[in-house]
């Protein structure tokens, strides 16, 4: 009887999730906490959308460079880790191999078996310090374009959801009868993209939606009410 291939399926693209899920929340509630507190103060549509769109682009650079600063400073740091790896590797051997004994009986291997694995580990410097970054430092190895990709990721997600709340501001001359549109449209695109995160983060899909609507619409609520008291 053949044998059915057992194929698993995990997700890989965590970082990519990650990057849009910063860059997407933002600029949802950012510019809708802004266009509601401007719509507070005033009615004028064009006022919102300039200022809602001087916002996105601000936002997107900021956001977009924090990632790739961020990232650069994981690259940076696992190579200045890696280079103390491979000096104590060299230099003290001996406490090296200590460190990686205790690794392996945290894991249930006993003395004897752990011993065998280290000394095999031993004799391949490279594969050692890459084991020693991972299980002891907990670092992986940064793939060298992720600044970039970072960068772009945040940027251009934050300008796809800055654009949603102010979209109904753009063919509304009356930001205050635009409002209700905006709103309508941010709530919605909030509760999609909580339950996509959930999805994709595993979590409860209509707890992560319910928690994605709430906070938006708290920032929003709170900016209107503070344009309104100041106005």
């Amino acid at each position: 009887m053949p044998a059915t291939p057992h194929i698993e399926h995990h997700f890989t693209a965590g970082a990519v999730v990650r990057d849009v899920v910063i860059g997407m929340s933002d600029g949802l509630t950012v510019p809708f906490a802004l266009a509601a507190g401007l719509t507070g103060a005033l009615d004028a549509s064009t006022i919102v959308v300039t200022a809602g769109l001087a916002e996105v682009a601000a936002g997107s650079i900021a956001m977009g460079l924090g990632g790739y600063l961020a990232a650069k400073s994981d690259a940076e740091h696992y190579a200045s880790e890696r280079v103390r790896e491979q000096r104590e590797v060299q230099e003290i051997p001996a406490e090296e191999v200590k460190e990686t004994t205790e690794i392996f009986e945290s894991y249930g291997l006993t003395p004897e078996e752990s011993k065998t694995v280290v000394r095999a580990l031993s004799r391949r410097p490279e594969f050692w310090i890459d084991f020693m970054m991972r299980f002891e430092l907990g670092l992986e190895k940064p793939d060298p374009r992720r600044a970039a990709r970072s960068a772009l990721t945040i940027a251009g997600a934050y300008v796809g959801g800055g654009l949603i709340p102010l979209a109904p501001y753009m063919v509304v001359a009356s930001a205050k009868r635009a409002l209700p549109v905006s709103i309508a449209a941010t709530l919605l695109a909030l509760a999609a993209f909580g339950w996509v995160k959930g999805r994709f983060t595993g979590a409860r899909r209509g707890r992560s939606a319910a928690q994605t609507v709430l906070i938006g619409a708290l920032a929003a609520g709170i900016a209107f009410l503070l344009a309104r008291a100041i106005s």
